[in-house]
């Protein structure tokens, strides 16, 4: 077969067909229900034996509109007189042999789970996507209705850091070409989903300091992770008061408003603590011993492997 595109004068004189729509129409937009969780269930218990589906809903399913129009759909349910609870699933059904999409309530098997979606491929069959799961007792003559829908999401939108959507609608995610974060808008605020720094040096050379290991720190996820290295004392014993260590975090890595608290062994087998200072404070990104033993000259500092703080 040759290449070939529609909708073009040279395809079909610009007819479309039924599967090429599909073929097209099925990336326009994700299958689901137009909205978002918080927004009035689509399907809820009916009268007896039935569900009903309100109206004013909107959906597609594979490219094809679906609206349960301006009243209430009711759809019935089978009876169960099999002695074991049934789950049936109530599902949009895009039904190829007639190119139509409906609310179909699709039983299950008595003493089962609710029945398997159905999504076919190809040109032929059906393609379903979940609305809600009913639950029959047997014998019983009312529905119990848990709401399951699949609503249409939201592409990724590339931007830069300072051109994020000033109008996103809740799961909204978006791509920072200039830094390389996926975020997500929450509905108040957009949080981190992805972002890896790399591992970045952070060693801060002090006289009184020589510097055994490397520091580093990696920022992944919103996350910071940093892993100080080794110290030897190369000037005199160290004062009361505080040590500022051969360490600084950068400003972006920092946390806004809370200290972060460590423990480092010294020569000796002794124990003293690190103070790693948040942005807001009067040593912003330093890193000091603020409880510790006697240092002299020649002792080493060895700090515990690993702090983690969250900052985005």
């Amino acid at each position: 077969m040759a290449q070939d595109s529609w909708p073009s004068p040279a395809h079909n004189a610009r007819a479309v067909t039924d599967t090429e729509y599909e073929k097209i129409a099925a990336r326009f937009s994700g299958d689901g229900v137009y909205g978002e969780p918080g927004d009035t269930a689509v399907v809820v218990a009916g009268i007896g034996l039935s569900v009903d589906v309100r109206s004013g809903v909107y959906a597609s399913v594979r490219g094809h509109a679906w609206t349960s129009g301006t009243s209430t759909v009711n759809l019935p349910v089978t009876a169960n007189s099999s002695g074991s609870t049934r789950v049936d699933r109530v599902v949009l059904r895009l039904d190829r042999s007639a190119w139509t999409v409906r609310a179909v309530v699709k039983p299950g098997t008595p003493g089962g789970g609710a029945p398997a979606i159905t999504q076919d491929a190809g040109d032929t069959g059906v393609y379903e996507i979940p609305l809600a799961t009913v639950t029959l007792v047997s014998g019983a003559s009312t529905v119990t209705v848990d709401r399951g829908e699949l609503y249409v999401g939201v592409r990724i939108r590339p931007c830069t850091s300072t051109s994020r959507n000033p109008a996103p609608v809740p799961g909204e995610m978006c791509f920072e070409t200039n830094t390389g974060r996926a975020r997500v808008w929450t509905g108040d605020s957009w949080v981190g989903l992805f972002d890896d720094s790399g591992v970045i040096g952070v060693n801060s050379p002090l006289s009184a300091w020589t510097i055994s290991a490397e520091s580093v720190l990696q920022k992944r996820n919103g996350a910071v992770h940093l892993r100080l290295g080794s110290f030897q004392r190369a000037g005199g014993t160290v004062p009361d008061g505080g040590a500022r260590l051969p360490v600084l975090i950068p400003a972006a890595y920092r946390h806004p408003t809370r200290d972060q608290y460590g423990i480092c062994y010294v020569t000796g087998i002794r124990i003293a603590r690190i103070t790693v200072y948040a942005a807001n404070s009067d040593k912003p990104g330093q890193v000091w011993m603020t409880q510790y033993p006697t240092i002299a000259k020649g002792d080493y500092v060895l700090p515990a492997s690993g702090m983690s703080w969250v900052v985005d």
